[in-house]
C-alpha cells in the first residue's frame, strides 16, 4: 500500500483541527430555551446583552454557553407545616414559574443553574409555613383552602420577584391532617349539616302550617259573608231558577210547585 505523502500530513492535521474547532464553536438552542454566554477572556458571564435565542449560533471555542429552559415550568413540593394550634400538617403544593428571559445572565451569575433548589423551593416552604401557621386545622380542611393558596402565592411572589424568577401560580394540591383530627372535623361537619337540614324542615313546616291557616281563615270568612247575604227570598228565587232548568230536561219527573220546605218547588221522579 502506498504511503501517504509527507506533504499531505500537515493538511490532514489542519483539517482535523479545523473540524474540532468548528464543532466547539457551534451551539444549537432548542425550542423554549435560551443560552447564557460565558466569555472566558472578556469578563465572564454576559449580562448586558440579550441571551442567545433559539437556533444555531457560532461562538469562540474558548467560550461557553449555558442553556436554560425559559418556558413555564412546574415544581412540586411536599412539606410538613404546623397549624395555629401546633398540629403537624402535611401540605403538597406546586408552583408554576419561569425565569425572566431578559435577566437570564444575572440569574446564572448570581443564582446558578440550580436556582430552583437554591431560591424557589426554600421560598415556597417558608411562605407555606408562615401562612398555614395562621389557620386552624378546621379552616385548612374546609373553607380556607383558596385563601391559603392565594396568601402563599403573595408571600412567595414578594421574595422571588427580585430574584429574576417570574412566579405565575401557586396551587395547593393536598392538605393531610392527622387521622384523629380529620375524623373529628368530619363528624362536626356532618352534625352541622344535619342541624341545618333540621332547621330547614322546621321552617318549611312552619310556612306550610301558616299557609293552611290562611286558606282556612279565607274559607271561613267567605262562608260567613255568604251566609250573611243569603235570605229566604233569594233562596226561593234560586230554587225556582233551578226548577225551570230541570223542567227542560228530557228525563221524566213531576214538579210540584210550592211543595218543598220554605215553599221551594218539590221535584219527584217517575219512581
Amino acid at each position: 500500500m502506498d504511503k501517504i505523502p509527507k506533504i499531505a500530513l500537515p493538511a490532514v492535521f489542519a483539517l482535523v483541527v479545523l473540524i474540532i474547532l468548528i464543532s466547539k464553536s457551534t451551539v444549537t438552542v432548542d425550542s423554549g430555551q435560551a443560552g447564557v454566554l460565558y466569555k472566558q477572556f472578556q469578563g465572564g458571564v454576559v449580562t448586558d446583552e440579550p441571551p442567545l435565542g433559539e437556533g444555531f449560533h457560532f461562538v469562540a471555542p474558548w467560550n461557553k454557553v449555558f442553556i436554560y429552559e425559559v418556558r413555564q415550568q412546574e415544581v412540586l413540593e411536599k412539606m410538613n407545616v404546623l397549624s395555629s394550634n401546633g398540629l403537624d400538617i402535611k401540605l403538597e403544593a406546586s408552583a408554576w414559574f419561569e425565569p425572566v428571559r431578559s435577566e437570564l445572565g444575572k440569574l446564572h451569575q448570581e443564582k446558578g443553574e440550580d436556582y430552583i433548589q437554591r431560591v424557589l423551593l426554600p421560598t415556597i416552604r417558608s411562605a407555606a409555613r408562615s401562612v398555614v401557621g395562621r389557620y386552624t386545622p378546621e379552616q385548612l380542611y374546609s373553607s380556607k383552602r383558596d385563601a391559603i393558596q392565594q396568601e402563599i402565592f403573595d408571600e412567595t411572589q414578594k421574595i422571588v420577584e427580585g430574584e429574576y424568577i417570574q412566579l405565575n401560580e401557586i396551587l395547593v394540591r393536598d392538605v393531610t391532617l392527622p387521622s384523629t383530627i380529620k375524623d373529628a372535623i368530619e363528624r362536626k361537619l356532618k352534625q352541622e349539616q344535619e342541624s341545618l337540614e333540621y332547621e330547614f324542615r322546621l321552617v318549611t313546616a312552619k310556612k306550610e302550617a301558616e299557609k293552611v291557616t290562611i286558606e282556612a281563615q279565607g274559607k271561613a270568612d267567605a262562608n260567613r259573608i255568604l251566609s250573611a247575604s243569603l235570605t229566604d227570598k233569594i233562596l226561593q228565587d234560586k230554587g225556582i231558577d233551578a226548577t225551570l232548568e230541570l223542567s227542560k230536561s228530557p228525563n221524566t219527573k213531576v214538579v210540584i210547585v210550592g211543595g218543598g220546605e220554605s215553599g221551594l218547588p218539590l221535584i219527584l221522579g217517575n219512581n
